[in-house]
């Protein structure tokens, strides 16, 4: 089957409440560099690192939860999906300037193309999309 044949790839992991954060950042990392992003846009990498490393803390620190993360990347949006088992939301709120924490989902807002937050059967799914490097597709915001 030739590589135009495929629609979309993916990779899924869970990352223990215990060590996730770091983990989940190099388990991504491999996969960004598999796709060719690490060399054609770093700065794109960086915000899905980041974005990976919010969402899995979100749902260590928040959902007192370990985080199922999944990457899919469909050829117009490498989507960054972490689960956890709280069904509270997300939404991102100002943080008080001496607060070390509460900035999480701004900066997911600030980094990813768009994202959303969905009520799950068991908890909840954050997806954050992030267009190639190089689109030219149109920022939603």
């Amino acid at each position: 089957m030739g590589e135009a044949s495929i629609r979309a790839m993916g990779w899924a992991r869970s990352f223990p409440a215990s060590s996730g954060v770091r983990a989940g950042r190099r388990w991504a990392l491999e996969h960004l560099e598999q796709l060719g992003w690490t060399t054609q846009a770093p700065e794109t990498v960086d915000d899905v690192l980041l974005t990976v490393s919010e969402l899995i803390t979100n749902a260590h620190v928040h959902a007192h939860s370990d985080a199922q993360v999944v990457l899919t990347w469909d050829r117009e949006c490498l989507h960054v999906s972490v689960s956890d088992s709280s069904t509270d939301l997300p939404a991102p709120r100002t943080a008080d300037p001496d607060s070390v924490s509460g900035r999480g989902m701004a900066i997911v807002d600030a980094l990813a193309d768009d994202w959303e937050a969905r009520p799950q059967a068991r908890g909840k799914t954050i997806r954050a999309c992030f267009h190639p490097p190089g689109s030219q597709l149109p920022h939603p915001r």
